[in-house]
Formats: structure tokens, sequence, C-alpha cells
């Protein structure tokens, strides 16, 4: 095992903000997707804090939360049962992207943990290779003090619902400069850009110092990172770790996305990318892909019965479920929701959703 003094610090910045309306009726406001177990008896938040704490070729430090005021009490609960204490819990009032959150994590970071690099990631993203995912953390922090290094995922097929990264020159062993940011492709440039090579699925995931990020930031939205630097310097840390961001000062901010605020602008964007079982949970559908199935080629979760059914997701939080002849459906059900959709047009819950709220 390398020392503890020659392996990287890396503080986890556990982004969980998102809402996961496309996993309706299970995923909730109340309780949103990254507060539920889908792939394990661990919830999605808790999955995360685990796999960047422990031992391994990183110093993982103990991780900064960001979620929204309403889910403190969740963060507790979930963080409670892992043994993770977190050195902070930072409330959003509001949702206001990544950009912001990427500030406030730079500023977070050099002031509990001087030295240390921050990873910002979400709490809904599945990673089935820990181990693979923590080696790629440890050669991305070889120039993670001079570059800001996004992970790129080898795309197993041309999916069109991820935005992808093509690597430039190498700056080090399997790290690459960003050449470009391709937007979310049609299915022929998908096809394309696996055939080229070179390209990967950008998962979102960031490491850098807090310098660099925020040196980057001034140049590129100093907007942001002025109105984010204010909201934070009026909210101090409790006792207990929470700093509830100031309402008004945190909702003057503007609301960008770490890619187009920073990344697209900076000349220091790198990519390391890899093949850890990394999987964005973004809808019913994707959690039919992921898996198990049984021979049918469905996925069953709960109190179910399924007859003479094929290629579907029936999945039931609590009531029976008996599902007969269904072919590449979703059937959801929970103690106060039903939703049937065909399987190819999962994206659509959300929709769905915001007409039900609406009526």
């Amino acid at each position: 095992m390398t020392n503890r003094e020659e392996r990287p610090r890396v503080v986890p910045v556990i982004m969980s903000g998102g809402s996961g309306t496309r996993l309706w009726p299970l995923s909730t406001p109340e309780r949103p997707k990254q507060f539920h177990a889908f792939n394990s008896d661990a919830s999605m938040i808790q999955e995360t804090a685990r796999r960047t704490s422990g031992e391994g070729p990183v110093d993982f430090l103990p991780p900064i939360i960001v979620c929204a005021g309403r889910h403190r009490g969740l963060v507790t609960e979930h963080m409670r049962e892992t043994g993770i204490e977190p050195s902070a819990v930072v409330l959003e009032p509001v949702p206001r992207n990544t950009a912001p959150v990427a500030a406030i994590a730079a500023e977070l970071v050099a002031r509990l943990h001087p030295g240390a690099l921050a990873l910002l990631v979400a709490a809904d993203h599945v990673i089935a290779d820990r181990d693979g995912f923590v080696a790629a953390i440890a050669r991305a922090a070889g120039i993670a003090r001079d570059h800001i290094v996004t992970f790129g995922i080898t795309p197993s097929r041309p999916e069109t619902g991820y935005g992808y990264i093509q690597q430039g020159e190498a700056l080090a062993p399997g790290v690459f400069r960003v050449a470009r940011f391709a937007e979310k492709p049609k299915s022929e440039v998908a096809q394309a850009y696996l055939a080229e090579g070179g390209y990967s699925w950008n998962a979102g995931i960031f490491l850098f110092s807090p310098d660099t990020m925020l040196a980057e930031m001034a140049q590129s939205r100093p907007d942001i990172l002025e109105a984010a630097h204010d909201a934070l310097a009026a909210s101090p840390q409790d006792a207990d770790g929470t700093i509830a961001l100031d309402p008004a000062l945190f909702a003057a901010c503007p609301s960008d996305s770490v890619d187009y605020a920073v990344m697209e602008q900076t000349r220091l964007a790198a990519v390391v990318p890899g093949d850890f079982g990394w999987a964005d949970v973004g809808s019913w559908s994707e959690l039919w892909r992921l898996g198990p199935h049984d021979e049918g080629s469905n996925r069953l979760r709960g109190d179910v019965l399924a007859i003479d059914t094929k290629g579907s997701l029936i999945w039931s939080d609590g009531p029976t479920l008996a599902v007969l002849g269904l072919e590449d459906l979703i059937v959801v059900a929970t103690g106060d929701a039903v939703i049937v959709a065909p399987k190819h047009r999962a994206q659509e819950v959300k929709d769905l959703l915001e007409k039900l709220r609406s009526r």
C-alpha cells in the first residue's frame, strides 16, 4: 500500500440536488432518486459516499454534501447509516445547477482541507467498478493541480442521451487534453463517433485544485463566482457542519452548468477516459437495461408476478403487481400511483408528471 503521505488528498463533493422526475412515481420531490436503493440494499447517495471513502491509491477526506434544504434530514439519516461523517452539508434554498456548486465547493475545500483536490460527483450515478474508478482518480490527480479533469466513459453503444468528449494530445499516461465537447448527438453522429474512436461519454465528474477552478471561473463567469462567494460568505457553518446558504443571495446567482460555464471556455480541460461500469440512472428504461434480468429479459422488483412477459420492467414498491402477456413495457406501482408506459418512451415520464401536476 502506498504511504498516506504519498497519495493524493481528495475531498468528494457530492451533489444531491437532482429531483429524478423521470423515475416518478418512486422518485418524488420529498424523496428523490438518490435516496432510493436501485441496485443494492444501499441508497444511491450511500453508494456514492462509500465508493469515495476507504482505502486505496487515493486518500479520501470527509465529504462535502450539497443538497436541497428540504433534504437535510434525509442526508443525515443516510450518512449516519454509512458511518461516514461529512465535513460540511451545504443546503441550497433553490437549485442553481452545477457551476455555483463548483465555486462553493472550491472555496470550502480550500478552507476546510487546505492543499486537497476537490472531486465533484453526482449522488445518483451508478459505478459498478469502484477500484477502476478510484484508479482513474489517481491517474487524474497527477495533473489536476494545473488542469480541470473530467472523466469520460468509453462508449459501448451509439448512445444519443449523453454528451461526448473528444480527446486530444496525451498529457500523461491515460490523461488527454480535451479537444472539444459535443452535445447529445443524433444516432448517425453517435455511430460515427464510435467508428472514429477517441470519443467518450461525458460523465459529469470533475477533479480540480480549488485555486484552478476559482481562477478559471473568474475568467469565464465572474458573475457566478461573485454571487456564489457572497452567498457562502453570508452563511456561517453551524456546529453540526451545516451551511444554509443565504436564500436571497443564492437565488441571485445565475444558473449554469460547469460544462458551459467553465469546461467549454477553459484551455485547461483534460479528460481521463475509462470503463468502470458507469451509468446515469435517468429513466426507467435505463434501470431495465442495467438489470438483473430473468429468462424473459424482464427486470422484476418487489411483490411481482409476471407471466408470458418479455423485455419489461415490472417494479412494485408495496402493492402486489401481477402482469400477463406484456412486452417492452414499464409498469411501476407505489402506494400513491401507478404508471404504465412503452419502454422506448421512458424519457417522457417527466412530461407526464408535469401534466399531472398542472391538472
